[in-house]
């Protein structure tokens, strides 16, 4: 007798920025991906065949056999906020009104006429909330039984922030702040008036920040936002122009500054890094002052944060340290792509009345590791048909091999296990390297990524040896909390030591970790755990057995512009591209020098990357 039919629900999100889709069975996450990693289109927000395609395949099944589809928001209810912050703004929003109507008559209104065709699907969907696909996606994978939950970003439907609680199976929303006030907006209006691209460079930003002195805090304070003891705030909106134009700041903002945006790869100021660091120090207030009250209302040891604004680790790390809540668990991707998943969890807890049970240690989310995986044969078969050289090594040689390498101070690309879900990688599409040079940051920043040499790297460390080179009570597997580097580690002649430009000040010996040790002597870290990623913990074992150093450098692989590689072939162009020195795929070993067609790579796809 078959046993009893599986359920399996699809969630969806697309059309603002990250497009992903989502897969449960019978509750349980079995795959996750970003659109732009199968279109190779950074941000992609089409909607997300490719990545709906692979998690039907991952599951064997056909869209037919879906039982319920979730959508992440309620179009209807953001067309509204659209059309009445259009009206209200005549007649100065008829551009961007004119640019914004097309996509939404022909696709974004009707979303649930293309979803069925899409999908040739005849089922039910469901349309979630915004804010409440964001809530979900923080609570039900966390660890725990019972939580409260903030959730915080530009905007959804109409909020921009919100909390509530989550208990079991249920969670409910109590508070929200609404547009056109939000913090995610604020952050990126600066982003954007610092000459970084919205939706994209809120990161370079958030490491920008400790370069910088808080000079402009103030005059925020005074002039954009009102902070009231709670955390919630208004906007001085006479200095945006989000409502009605099509960028984020306006004349009056500038002249408030004393200038216009800076332009995009001009140099970096003082000035620059100074706005970076003000706008920085308000957000953390103000999320500091939100969880504050939320744990005041809710009274409960354990918080879950989702939303774009829940990237920012820095404010994230600054609220665990801050006591009120024992317990801290962020949806790895916070983002509008984790809409996706709280989508489909909200059905199958919320709306199904399905049973959830916790132990309050691990969470749903499997290392996030919920992408394409690919075995060893198929590994090979695509390095025979690039021509590439390789050689293969055991199960019993790869750990000790792979961190030999580090420890010669070689660059690697690494490429195993599942894709990771969200924007960070966490050591199976990663670059890795030794933390200890004083050089690596910015060699690897300059010839493998592409990108400004101030952007910090974040250091993978062994789980049960993270206390000696970090102040942080907690785990942190998902590398979105950032703490400080412990005083035992720190060069104490590194303290107060004046320097120039930010290459001189990158150059500064600041501890016996240096190439993940931020100027304000802090890092944004990865604890890495033996039981949910074995083969990475094994590397970072290794290379401490030959060094005494449990720490390695850790970051996305890709190159500037383009997302984290998702297939063999992808890793294979990026490593052929750049500087770094081998390419590590499942079981087999590529050295940069033994490569064919390296001048061809370098000439075809360098030119690309800069343009």
């Amino acid at each position: 007798m078959p046993g009893p039919k599986s359920t399996y629900i699809l969630g969806i999100s697309a059309f603002y920025h990250d497009s992903a889709a989502c897969l449960l069975r019978d509750g349980k996450i079995i795959a996750a991906a970003q659109e732009e990693r199968f279109t190779r289109k950074k941000h992609d927000f089409a909607f997300p065949n490719h990545a709906i395609r692979w998690c039907l395949n991952a599951a064997g099944i056909t869209s037919r056999e879906l039982n319920y589809v979730g959508y992440y928001e309620k179009p209807f209810i953001k067309f509204e906020r659209l059309l009445f912050t259009y009206l209200n703004y005549a007649p100065a929003g008829l551009f961007s009104f004119l640019k914004a109507m097309p996509l939404w008559l022909k696709q974004k209104i009707f979303l649930k006429d293309l979803i069925r065709k899409e999908l040739d699907y005849e089922g039910e969907i469901i349309f979630t909330d915004h804010h409440e696909s964001h809530a979900a996606s923080a609570f039900y994978p966390s660890p725990f039984n019972e939580a409260a939950i903030m959730t915080m970003d530009g905007v959804g439907e109409w909020t921009t922030a919100s909390f509530g609680t989550g208990r079991g199976n249920t969670l409910s929303l109590h508070s929200e702040i609404k547009f056109p006030h939000s913090l995610g907006l604020l952050y990126s209006a600066f982003t954007y008036y610092v000459g970084f691209r919205v939706n994209s460079g809120e990161y370079k930003l958030m490491g920008l920040a400790p370069y910088g002195e808080p000079k402009y805090a103030d005059l925020i304070k005074k002039e954009l936002i009102d902070i009231k003891p709670d955390g919630s705030f208004k906007l001085n909106m006479k200095y945006f122009d989000y409502c009605a134009g099509l960028t984020m700041t306006n004349r009056r903002f500038h002249q408030l500054f004393g200038g216009p945006p800076r332009k995009p790869e001009s140099k970096i100021t003082q000035r620059d890094m100074d706005l970076a660091r003000s706008i920085q120090e308000v957000t953390e207030e103000v999320m500091l002052k939100m969880a504050d009250h939320v744990h005041a209302v809710t009274k409960m040891d354990n918080l879950c944060l989702a939303g774009g604004v829940a990237l920012n680790c820095v404010g994230n790390g600054k609220i665990l340290r801050a006591g009120k809540f024992k317990n801290i668990w962020i949806q790895p991707a916070a983002g509008d792509a984790g809409g996706a998943l709280g989508g489909a969890v909200f059905i199958w807890y919320r709306l199904l009345n399905n049973e959830r049970v916790s132990d309050g240690v691990h969470d749903r989310q499997g290392g996030s590791y919920l992408g394409p995986r690919y075995t060893d044969d198929e590994i090979e078969r695509c390095l025979k048909d690039i021509d590439a050289r390789y050689v293969r090594v055991t199960d019993g040689e790869y750990a000790a091999k792979v961190a030999g390498l580090i420890a010669r101070q070689k660059v690697i690309g690494l490429f195993d296990g599942g894709m990771e879900f969200g924007p960070r990688a966490l050591g199976a599409r990663s670059v890795i390297a030794d933390a200890r040079s004083e050089k690596m940051q910015s060699v690897i920043n300059l010839k493998i990524k592409f990108r400004e040499s101030f952007r910090p790297f974040a250091p993978s460390v062994l789980e049960e040896k993270a206390g000696e080179f970090f102040d942080l009570a907690c785990p942190s597997p998902y590398m979105l909390l950032v703490a400080p580097v412990q005083k035992s580690q720190v060069n104490a002649d590194s303290y107060g030591r004046k320097a120039g430009d930010i290459l001189e000040q990158l150059n500064i010996r600041r501890s016996s970790i240096p190439a993940v040790t931020h100027v304000d002597y802090s890092a944004r870290l990865q604890t890495v755990r033996a039981e949910t990623n074995p083969r990475y913990h094994q590397i970072i074992r290794e290379f401490y057995k030959q060094t005494g150093c449990p720490v390695i450098i850790n970051t996305s692989f890709n190159i500037r512009g383009e997302p984290i590689v998702c297939t063999p072939q992808d890793a294979y162009r990026c490593f052929m591209c750049t500087d770094m020195d081998y390419l590590v795929m499942g079981n087999y070993i590529c050295d940069k020098t033994d490569q064919p067609h390296r001048e061809r790579y370098r000439k075809e796809d360098i030119s690309q990357i800069l343009d």
